[in-house]
């Protein structure tokens, strides 16, 4: 199978529908992870859009993978956490998170989703790659564009602040 680098324009010819079919098939592998990373970093109703988005920007922008800066799903998977920082610039209301414990949790239960979300942004990204996408930490880098020394501390820093916000005073 080609990758996206050797896969080229073309009119809508059999051609054209080859290369369809050939990036279906390089990109069905990580398409549950490009779905659990979006809805991590959206709001579930936009979630299906940044995914929708992020196949589309893939397939015009498919020439310019290069293999030996990443692995096709930390490229796909850069792309859907761009689209869904996009997403969110767009929205015209801010969304509220409530912090604290849910209605429908006992008091001494851990809310892990909440203490996510009460992360900085940075943080939350390396924590939904890492620990949600199951990406690693070379795949977590490409995806935020930085080291991997770097996503490994920002990693050590979101424990830090999850151990704080998960504490259980006697």
């Amino acid at each position: 199978m080609k990758s996206p680098a050797d896969m080229t324009e073309g009119s809508l010819t059999g051609d054209r529908l080859a290369d369809q079919a050939e990036f279906v098939e390089w990109v069905r592998p990580v398409l549950p992870a490009m779905t659990r990373l979006a809805a991590r970093l959206t709001s579930g109703t936009s979630s299906d859009d940044v995914v929708q988005e992020a196949l589309s920007k893939a397939w015009q922008k498919r020439s310019q993978f290069d293999p030996d800066r990443g692995t096709p799903a930390a490229w796909l998977l850069a792309i859907t956490a761009n689209e869904a920082r996009k997403s969110a610039r767009r929205r015209w209301f801010p969304i509220r998170f409530e912090v604290g414990v849910r209605s429908d949790v006992a008091e001494d239960h851990l809310d892990i989703e909440t203490a996510v979300r009460r992360l900085p942004k940075r943080q939350r990204l390396a924590v939904d790659c890492y620990y949600f996408a199951g990406l690693s930490v070379n795949e977590t880098a490409a995806v935020m564009r930085c080291s991997e020394g770097t996503v490994k501390s920002t990693l050590s820093d979101a424990r830090r602040h999850l151990r704080s916000f998960l504490e259980v005073l006697p």
